[in-house]
């Protein structure tokens, strides 16, 4: 494992993180957007994708408990947006016809509120997760490249 390389990765992963929240705000505020542009399941996005991947690579290094921290913000940021893809995206209330031809899904004022009130909570945690990844960052900037190296070495 390459510290830089490592280094690297995270930066990628936070920005697309970054990205997929913007994504969600645009949704509540009312763009368009494809409804596969957010993956709902925590481990489908680019963020997870990293996280569930290279990122587990980390516990090598031994002392990575915000590796737990982000992994259950990153969850609950998740769990929040899964309520405000129902509220955009829920096929249940569509007529046979609007399934068909592809209307957008009426939503009510109330419903709109609720998808602002969970994403204020979908902002927390991502606020939280982003707090986690600056300490793995910082914790990473810490370890001599050499730690790096043992660690490649015990996981082989």
């Amino acid at each position: 494992m390459d510290k830089a390389v490592t280094l690297k990765l995270l930066g990628e992963a936070k920005k697309a993180h970054v990205k997929w929240v913007q994504r969600a705000k645009s949704l509540i505020e009312g763009l368009p957007v494809d409804e596969s542009a957010i993956p709902l399941n925590c481990t489908d996005c680019a963020f997870g994708q990293w996280f569930y991947g290279e990122g587990q690579k980390l516990n090598a290094l031994g002392n990575m408990g915000s590796l737990v921290d982000i992994e259950k913000a990153h969850f609950a940021l998740h769990d929040h947006y899964m309520k405000i893809f129902k509220i955009y995206f829920s096929d249940k209330d569509k007529s046979f016809f609007s399934k068909i031809f592809s209307s957008k899904k009426k939503i009510s004022d109330l419903e709109k509120e609720m998808a602002k009130e969970y994403f204020i909570k979908l902002q927390a945690s991502s606020e939280e997760v982003l707090l986690q990844i600056g300490k793995l960052e910082r914790r990473l900037y810490a370890i001599p490249q050499s730690s790096f190296d043992a660690s490649v070495a015990v996981s082989k």
